[in-house]
């Protein structure tokens, strides 16, 4: 692969003084009317669509990174294009929901994924084979859990020689889900695949039913979700087990505990997408073809924010918003990458047919470290429960299920609006001591929630009717700074909806884009996937989620 030298950095034009350019290249409101069939695409202003998605990266940190670099791979990419500088992302701010936004342009209550483990009060537990009267309510976990072998890179294929080895894996890991961990289906007594569980099709689906070649790289096997209910959406997906056993590293530590075994993880995944723009399947086994949209996620980013320190330096900010040595280090690694990927276009002659996509699933919170309280969420709940089953002898625990990051979602076993509001009052009456950057004692309010949903007011906060199978009957804001976590090894975390966990970079450059266009108005992940579409001449209307919620494209061309 060569490499040459990069382009620098070009003042920006705003949006005001750009208008006239984008109008020129395709009009500012581009809303999804195309009459064109999503079957097949009309005049194509760009044949390969390239996504990329580094979790955890805030807008602030690629102004941050640019602003000193501006000879680098990202501030190619923002002077090759147009950014969108107030881009953020779904509530919750997870990865599931986040990335499922860009690739289907619809939110948690369209798609019906809220977070990566989650549960529904219509499927039944797994393991249920029996399901005539079987009592539904169950958790639908899209983690490592999942695998065959969770503690293997390559899910419990088998291959030898890990971690080397690891390209050989297979481009369809729904075969390495293991069925018994999946929730059942009532209506046909069978489990229920990722897949199947989302509500919507994806980008994937509409490519490939116009012909066009897919492919992705993500972190666990139950991205399979991504398949989209067709089940074949995808036809090269590379999930290497981010949460497996990091061999070459401390015993029992996964490639997320240290940041270089997490760029190392990374790396895997960035020889799959070089390959298959080289056009490769992701193994460079088999000449397919370069496919029309692809792309991958980067975790290194996420890691050096949320850890306290690796490899001698000190993770997360050093100052509100500042980059600490652990995170500059990371964003240098991750734009090294991204100039690999510009190098090996540029190679392959692609350069004037290729798009990138600059952004992140979700941001992390805090960037203060100040701000930082940690409080183990485990009393909490188990205080919650205590105190139902008191007021209600006889009772099982009402929480039925929960996940507690940077917010907090409740599935309850009772989903009366009684119940809910008893949750509700119980968790803002909550005061306790938590721990702060520093280690030591910091106490916490009304459970460290600043604004809770409960019952109706929930499901109207994501724009479901109440009582919908899917939406937590609680969902907690929490006050700015607060880490929900037992100990005292994380700094940061995301899944709430703060600006932190919202304000991601959002940038699409190369071809079909005017350059050095900056949009400062407010623009969503979720425009991503009508974008990648449309740039495909594709029509975004054959997006279900873009024709329910009325998914704009983003203003390109």
């Amino acid at each position: 692969m060569s490499r040459r030298s990069r382009r620098p950095v070009r003042p920006a034009r705003t949006v005001t003084a750009a208008a006239a350019a984008l109008a020129a290249v395709g009009a500012l409101t581009a809303a999804a009317t195309a009459p064109a069939s999503a079957s097949a695409p009309a005049h194509a202003a760009a044949r390969h669509v390239l996504l990329l998605s580094v979790d955890g990266l805030h807008q602030s940190d690629l102004a941050w990174y640019v602003a000193r670099h501006p000879h680098s791979a990202l501030a190619q990419l923002v002077t090759g294009g147009v950014e969108y500088t107030h881009a953020r992302t779904t509530i919750p701010s997870d990865s599931f929901p986040g990335m499922i936004a860009q690739l289907t342009g619809g939110t948690p209550g369209t798609t019906g994924v809220y977070y990566d483990d989650t549960y529904s009060s219509a499927l039944l537990p797994a393991g249920t084979t029996n399901c005539a009267g079987a009592k539904p309510g169950a958790e639908v976990d899209l983690t490592e859990d999942l695998d065959r072998n969770k503690d293997s890179l390559d899910a419990g294929q088998g291959l030898s020689g890990l971690p080397g080895s690891i390209l050989k894996m297979t481009g369809n890991p729904t075969t390495l889900i293991d069925p018994s961990k999946l929730p059942v289906d009532p209506k046909t007594c069978k489990p229920l695949h990722p897949n199947q569980y989302l509500k919507v099709n994806t980008v994937f689906d509409v490519a490939r039913k116009a012909g066009l070649r897919t492919a992705w790289s993500d972190k666990h096997a139950a991205y399979d979700i991504l398949d989209g209910p067709s089940g074949n959406g995808i036809q090269d997906l590379f999930t290497p087990e981010i949460n497996s056993t990091a061999v070459g590293y401390p015993a029992g530590d996964d490639w997320t505990k240290d940041n270089a075994a997490t760029e190392q993880y990374d790396g895997y995944k960035v020889q799959a997408v070089l390959n298959e723009i080289d056009g490769y399947d992701h193994s460079r086994t088999r000449r397919v073809g370069t496919p029309a949209v692809f792309g991958m996620n980067f975790q290194s980013v996420s890691t050096a924010q949320k850890l306290p320190s690796s490899d001698g330096l000190t993770g997360g900010y050093q100052a509100p918003g500042v980059p600490g040595p652990l995170l500059a280090k990371n964003l240098a690694f991750v734009d090294k990458e991204v100039g690999a990927f510009l190098a090996e276009i540029r190679e392959r002659h692609l350069r004037s047919s290729t798009t990138v996509v600059l952004s992140a699933k979700h941001g992390q919170s805090p960037t203060d470290p100040k701000a930082l309280t940690r409080i183990d969420d485990g009393p909490l709940i188990d205080g919650l429960n205590a105190a139902w089953k008191k007021a209600h002898p006889g009772a099982g625990d009402l929480v039925a299920h929960s996940v507690d990051d940077d917010a907090m979602l409740l599935w309850l076993s009772d989903r009366s609006q009684a119940a809910a509001d008893f949750a509700k009052a119980y968790l803002l009456a909550r005061s306790g001591t938590g721990n702060g950057i520093d280690g030591k004692a910091k106490p916490f309010t009304a459970s460290g929630l600043k604004t809770v949903y409960a019952g109706a007011a929930a499901a109207r906060y994501f724009h479901v009717r109440p009582g919908d199978s899917r939406v937590p009957d609680l969902f907690g804001i929490t006050q700015y700074g607060v880490v929900y976590t037992g100990g005292k090894g994380k700094i940061a975390e995301h899944g709430g909806a703060h600006a932190d966990d919202l304000d991601v970079p959002l940038v699409v450059s190369g071809a079909a884009t005017p350059h050095g266009v900056r949009v400062t108005g407010p623009v969503q992940t979720t425009q991503i996937a009508p974008t990648i579409l449309r740039l495909l001449g594709l029509n975004p209307k054959g997006l279900d989620a873009v024709r329910s919620e009325h998914t704009r494209s983003l203003p390109v061309r």
